[in-house]
This record gives C-alpha cells, structure tokens and sequence, in this order.
C-alpha cells in the first residue's frame, strides 16, 4: 500500500480570543500539543491585554516582557526546525518557509509590544498592540500557524522513520521466506531481530505519543501481535527447514508469516491515519455504545422536542436489540441470562411506542401535564435499558468466567504434546477437534465481552483477543500435526510448545480483561487493587507500610522502556548461557537462572504486563533480586576454593564486585521516596542497578564455566552442542507464580546461537 506521512498530525485547535491555525491541521500527537500550550497561553494573555482600558506602567511592562519572551522562544524554536531541515532535504523548502514566517510573526509580536518606555503608548506616532489592535491578532494568527508547520514537518519525519523501519522489516522478512540453509537463516534472522528492536522502539514512542486511546490501543495490540510472532517465526521457519517436505511445517510458517504483515500493515495505517484505498474504517458498534448514545438522544427530549424524528430513534433501538441478539443465539448463554435477554428487550420496544405516543402530544401541545408524562416515559425508557446492559453484561462475563477458570488447566494442549510426542496421528486429531471447540468457545467469549467492555480502548482489546485464539488455534494444530509426523524432532517439540504458550498467555490475559471490564461497570476504573498472589512490600519492610502502592503512567513506561528493553536482553543473554550447562543443577546455575527470571519479571513492569503490579512490587522483587545475588557471590566464593591458585583472584574481585552492586541496589530498593517525582527515580534507579547486575551476570556465567572446564570440578558444564532452549517455563524464586515467557526481541542470544545452528541437522 502506498502510505504518505503527509497526514500525520497537524492542527485544528482555536481560543475564544478568535485566534485559530489552519483549518487543515489537526494536532494528533501530545508533544505537538504539549508545545504549543505555552505558546497559545502567552499570546492569548497580550491579546486580552489590547482593549483593556487601564495601562498602569505594571501592565505596560508585563506586556513587553510577554512579548520579547515570546519573540525569543519563536527564536530558539526556529533554530532547531532550521538544523531539522538540514538534515532532511525532501521537507527543507516547505519548513524553511515555515521558519521564516514564524520568525518574522515573532518580531512583529516584539515590535507591537515595545510599550513600556512610551509616554503615550496609543499615540499614532508609534505602531503598538494599542494602536495596531487587528495588527497583533494577524501576527499572533501568524506565529501559531507557522510554528504548528514546524511541528507537523518534524511530526512527519518521525512518520517517515517509521515507515522507513516498517520497509527493512518487510524485506527482511521476505529474505527469511526464501532461504534454505541454516547457516543463511541464522545470519538474516539476527539482522531481523535488530530491525524489529528499532521498529519496536520507534512504534512504542509513537503509541505514547498518541492522542487518540484508541489509535494508542490498536497500536498496543499490533505491537504485540509482532513481539509474539518474532519468537514464532523463529521456530516455525526453523521447523521448516529441518522438515522441507512437512505440508503442515509449511502451513504453520506460512500462517505466522501473514499475521506479522498484517500487524506491520495496521501499525503504519494507524500513524498515517490512512486505509488501503482510501476506504473507511467500519468498526462494529457494541450494545454499550449504542444504549448510551440511544439514552443521549432520549434524554435530550426534555430539551428539545424537535431535534430528531421518531424513525431516527426506532432505528437507534432496532439496531441494538439486533445486537442482543449475539446473547440469544449464541449456544453458550444460560437458558436465564436468554430469557431475560428476550424479556426486556420485548418491553423496551413498549416503553418506546409509549415515550414516542407522548412525545408526539407533546409537540403538539406542551401542557404541564404532558411534559409530566414525559418525563415519566423517559425515566422508564432509560430505566429499562440500564436493566437491559446489566443482563448481558452479567451474560457476558458470567460465562468468560466459567470457560478461563475450566481451561486454565490446558488439559487439551498438554494432551497434544505428550500425543504428539508418541507420533500418535489419531489421538493427535482426536484432541485437535478438541482444541477447535474450545477455539469457538473463546472467540464467541471475546465477541460477547466486546459488546459490555464499556471503552473503546476496551473494546479493541477484546477484537485483539479474538484475533488471536482464532489464528492461534489452527496454528497449534499444525505444530502438533507436524511433531506427531517427526516425532523425535526436537525442533517441532520446541514449536509446538511456543504457540502453546501463546495461547496460554492470551487465556491468562483474558483474566485481566475481564477484571477491568468489570471496574469500568462498576465504576471502579482506576482503582489500585492489592495482588495477593505477590508478597506484599509492607508486610516485609517497614519502611514500606506507609507508601501507598501506585503504577507508572503511560508517560512513565515510555520513558523507561528503552532501559526495560535492555534488560530483556541481558536476560535472553544469561538465558543463552546458562543453557549451555550440563549440570543444571549447579548451584550457580541455579541462582542465574532464578535472577533472570525476576529482571525479565522487572522488564515485564517496564511495560506494564506481568504479575509486578505497582512500585512497590518492583522495588520488593528488586529487594529478592538483590538477595539472590548476594547467594551467587557466596557460591562463587565457594568454587574460589576449588580452583587453582592462580584462577583464585579474578574469580574473587568478580565475587566482590557483585556483592557491592547488590548492596547498592538493596539500598536503593529500600529507601523511602515520598512523591511522584521522586518514586520513578527509584525506579529509574532500580531498574538500572539491575540492568547493571545482569550485565556482570553475563560476564562471570562464561567465565565460571572456563574455570570448572580448566579445572575439571563438578560435572562438566558445558552441554556438547545446545541449539536451543527448550523449555521455556519460567519458574520464579521466593515462592512467587511461574511466569511463562517466550524470547521475543532476544537479538543477542540469537547470535550467541550461531556457532550451534549446524548441530539441529545431527539431532
């Protein structure tokens, strides 16, 4: 599709002073907006100023001081749009015009508010905002026209970066497509995996930057339809080329291939704001929406009689009770939840002919009595729709409820595995059929849950969902299909497994889902709920009881999420080498592995996912985190005695160091922080010393298994030839609930992996 940024986002915004951009620009990002807000202020504050009758020498000043700070801040401004212009050849004519005009407005803006040394500053001898009073509204109309180009041009070449990335990662992955060697497709998957950690970089700034909550969360679910289906490439491809002539490989490859390009086409429509030829957005209308809109209209009566007709409100209702009709028919309501469904919407077409027979007299002849009668009909009307949203909201989530809590077993995908495992074709398709049920099961859950979601935001979440245990179940099938077809290929095993594990994770988010669909019924929206099923900071830290837990905002999470990316790294790295030991056993291992875990959990709260809910869940698991690294250091003062002497000092320098970035990041955790300010710099701080711990984790894991090598102590610890993780069960320390998790963006352990890739062909 051809995309032009050249619509990102612009302005449309006017004050009561009468000043106004131009009309064909529309402000769509918050750092567009956020910098003109000062702007927009100073200026209104001089043009309030122009017919006030009283000057004092105060005021006078306060103008002129107003204006020069105006003028400069134009100055400054103008600067940084030139140097971008610069830099940018094919934007360089249009936003050298737009500096200029805003320079020049800014001058004038000077020039009219040169009133503080004049004895008479409406005098003709001397042009001021006083005497030239349309002169200052022109200029201030000027300046925020051609200031609000600057940002827009700027604003477009962030599109244009976007785009740019969008392109590598397409051909890129044309390139994966095609290839047919192991060795080819280790080389250009690493260079992918860098083009993905840009593109994500690029689209996260972008998504916080939006506007518009539901372009933000269309964004949130493509972005993350892209970070699953990186790891999903990977093994599927891989699957693939160990099995050529496997029909099925190619279907599950093929399958992940064109869910990544839709995701990467939908993310580039929503920062353009465009559609494939140039067709219109069609979103399907919920029951929520429609009933709130259809009571809008009927509240308005009391208003306005004559504002719409009765056909335009039969048809609001008709559409809805259309709707409802997804309850009805759907073979999972409870025979209940259907009658009642049916019941009012059978009163709610009579409450109407009873509101509409009124409403007519009422026209006709507004009597006290009849508007009464009115005000009655309209009361009973919205009434019996209220009851209406209530019934299929307790529909909706009632039987979401029901299937989470019966499939979070995953009795029908362990089944899969261990039968396809045992290369058992027909127990393999016994369970598929099962699986496919269960698919329609929880599809027809999210189209239910979407029409009660209560937001658009919501609502997307709930289309998201669908989405993905629509393509996520045939998808399992063909993994499965293809393990039972090459039963000892550990590959396939390991492919099964990671779609499995995209299906878990979605059922585990569903959870989520339907807790927030619920706060937003109950007007609950916002409030800070306590996870039991984390250890609570103040029950451990007493210098934690008074703190009240809070999240980050989605400002917070932009600003740390570059530092969380590079903790996922550091994690996929001590993955990497953990993986390579044949003692997993090993006491070292054991503490790497348990660390990685929680800084993945951190990285996780970087994003706001995973189980850490709050700061004070961070600050705690960095407190454990802290912990487990002083019981390394122990360990490798432990193995310090069993090496040789001269091995003895570089191990114990490492030992010391580790302790003393422990101890540093304990503290950290432990230190009050009063204040929104000051809690994300303990964040900030604390996911930092971390990233730095992990970093040295990196160093000592190879370092440790040199010196176990050289000295030959213990069982060995490096496995012969490990091409890949296989189990990618995350289990926690200090008693904490597993965390799955699939190695997205995991570029470095990738390349790690190089020099291995050539044993899959022996296994």
């Amino acid at each position: 599709m051809a995309t032009s940024p050249c619509s990102s986002s612009g302005v449309s915004s006017s004050s009561s002073s009468g000043l106004g951009a131009d009309a064909g620009l529309e402000i769509r990002t918050r750092s567009v907006e956020q910098t003109l807000v000062p702007l927009v202020s100073q200026i209104t504050t001089l043009i309030n100023h122009k017919d006030k009758p009283k000057r004092s020498d105060k005021t006078l000043q306060a103008i002129q001081r107003v204006g020069q700070a105006v003028n400069l801040a134009v100055g400054r401004f103008v600067t940084v749009g030139e140097a971008i212009a610069n830099e940018n050849h094919e934007l360089k004519e249009e936003m050298s015009v737009a500096c200029i005009e805003a320079r020049r407005a800014g001058e004038t803006i000077a020039q009219l508010t040169d009133v503080a040394s004049l004895d008479h500053p409406e005098s003709d001898s001397h042009i001021t905002i006083f005497t030239d009073k349309t002169g200052v509204v022109k200029a201030a109309r000027l300046l925020l026209s051609s200031v609000t180009k600057v940002l827009v041009l700027a604003d477009r070449i962030v599109i244009k970066q976007i785009i740019t990335s969008r392109n590598k990662v397409l051909a890129t992955m044309e390139q994966l497509e095609k290839v047919s060697s192991f060795q080819e497709f280790v080389q250009i998957f690493s260079q992918f995996g860098n083009e993905m950690v840009e593109f994500a970089h690029l689209t996260g700034d972008r998504q916080n930057d939006l506007k518009d909550e539901k372009k933000k969360a269309r964004m949130a679910a493509s972005r993350a339809v892209l970070e699953k289906c990186t790891m999903m490439l990977l093994t599927a491809s891989k699957t693939c080329l160990r099995h050529p002539d496997c029909e099925s490989a190619r279907i599950n490859k093929d399958g992940v291939f064109h869910r990544m390009r839709l995701a990467l086409e939908q993310v580039i429509e929503i920062v353009t704001d465009s559609r494939p030829n140039g067709e219109s957005e069609m979103a399907p209308i919920s029951i929520y929406s429609g009933i709130k809109e259809f009571k809008n209209k009927v509240e308005g009566l009391r208003e306005n009689l004559y504002f719409l007709s009765k056909e335009n409100l039969s048809t609001m209702l008709e559409v809805i009770l259309e709707h409802t009709e997804d309850f009805t028919d759907s073979a999972y309501t409870s025979h209940e939840h259907r009658e009642h469904i049916l019941e009012l919407s059978k009163q709610a077409k009579m409450e109407l002919e009873q509101l509409v027979s009124v409403w007519m007299q009422a026209q006709n002849q507004k009597t006290k009595d009849l508007m009464e009668d009115l005000e009655v009909a309209i009361l009973k009307t919205c009434q019996c729709m209220n009851e209406l949203k209530r019934e299929v909201h307790s529909a909706a989530t009632s039987l979401a409820a029901d299937l989470i809590k019966y499939h979070t077993d995953h009795m029908v995908l362990k089944a899969l595995k261990i039968t396809g495992v045992e290369g058992n074709l027909e127990a393999v398709a016994e369970y598929t059929c099962k699986l496919s049920e269960q698919k329609e099961q929880l599809v027809e859950m999210c189209r239910l849950l979407r029409h009660v979601s209560g937001t658009e935001p919501l609502e997307i979440t709930c289309i998201h969902a669908e989405d993905t245990f629509q393509v996520t179940g045939p998808q399992i099938i063909s993994a499965a299909e293809t393990l039972a077809l090459h039963p000892s290929s550990k590959i396939a095993k390991e492919n099964l497994e990671v779609f499995c594990e995209a299906w878990e994770s979605q059922l585990s988010d569903m959870s989520l889902l339907l807790r927030e669909i619920n706060d937003v019924f109950e007007g609950r929206r916002g409030e800070k709920r306590v996870y039991l099923s984390l250890p609570r900071p103040g029950k451990h830290n007493a210098n934690l009881k008074a703190l009240k837990p809070v999240k980050l905002d989605s400002e917070e999470q932009a600003k740390i999420a570059k530092l969380g990316l590079e903790l996922h790294l550091l994690t996929s790295d001590v993955d990497s080498e953990t993986e390579k030991w044949e003692d997993q056993e090993n006491e070292i291992v054991q503490h790497g592995q348990g660390m990685s875990s929680m800084a993945y959990s951190m990285y996780l709260f970087t994003r706001g996912e995973g189980l850490l809910k709050t700061t004070q869940d961070l600050f705690h698991q960095a407190e454990i985190f802290a912990t487990e690294g002083t019981k390394l250091a122990s360990a490798l003062h432990a193995l310090s005695d069993q090496v040789r002497d001269d091995d003895k000092p570089l191990l114990l320098l490492e030992a010391e160091k580790l302790i003393s970035m422990c101890k540093q990041l304990q503290a950290t955790a432990k230190a009050s922080a009063q204040g929104k300010s000051a809690t994300f710099t303990k964040v900030d701080a604390c996911i930092l010393k971390t990233r730095n711990v992990m970093t040295l984790l990196c160093q000592l894991l190879p370092l440790c298994c040199k010196l176990l090598r050289k000295n030959k102590v213990g069982n060995g610890c490096l496995k012969s030839a490990p091409p890949w993780k296989e189990d990618r069960i995350r289990t926690g320390t200090n008693a904490r609930t597993p965390e799955r998790r699939v190695d997205t963006f995991g570029i470095k352990s990738l390349e790690n992996h190089v020099t291995n890739m050539t044993f899959l062909e022996s296994k």
